[in-house]
């Protein structure tokens, strides 16, 4: 947050706030979809942030709708915010991997315990690979050349994470 007042996520949701109002529950179903390959959000990080949001003067309140449900909708002052976000430096990138980490402690490993690792992130990486690879295409067909090069980032992450377990130590 450097000189803007927002984070990451918060300016995550201002950004799909620009396709129109939402609810909670429609913001992350959005944020999944369009964002999901390569930003993660939790249903916690979007409930605690609508409200600083709304406080900050981000996005107004609308109608309640069924079961509660409340929609929110950008407000100028939250297109300036996002805006003065987006023209910032990003900062480093903050790699976290459950696999690598794992694999550093190898040593400790049975030698099952590291097959089954390997298995289950080979299965996990390949179906977000084909995940990924379709969401780009439909931004493609869509027009969303920035998406789909968003989207190229994914594939191209869990394409290295593919080649990288095929190397990775066995016991």
């Amino acid at each position: 947050m450097a000189e803007t007042d927002i984070n990451p996520t918060a300016a995550a949701l201002l950004g799909l706030l620009h396709e129109g109002p939402m609810t909670g529950g429609q913001l992350m179903a959005s944020a999944e979809r369009r964002l999901g390959p390569y930003w993660s959000m939790t249903r916690s990080q979007v409930y605690r942030e609508l409200p600083a949001l709304a406080e900050q003067g981000y996005v107004r309140l609308g109608k309640p709708g069924p079961r509660s449900s409340q929609p929110y909708a950008i407000t100028a002052s939250g297109k300036r915010a996002f805006s003065r976000w987006l023209s910032e430096t990003p900062g480093r990138d903050a790699v976290r991997n459950p696999t690598a980490l794992r694999v550093a402690f190898g040593q400790q490993h049975s030698g099952g315990q590291l097959k089954e690792l390997y298995a289950n992130a080979n299965a996990y990486h390949s179906e977000a690979l084909a995940s990924a690879r379709e969401q780009a295409k439909e931004a493609k067909r869509e027009g969303d050349s920035y998406g789909a090069a968003a989207l190229d980032f994914a594939i191209n992450y869990h394409k290295a994470a593919l080649s990288w377990l095929k190397a990775a130590p066995a016991k």
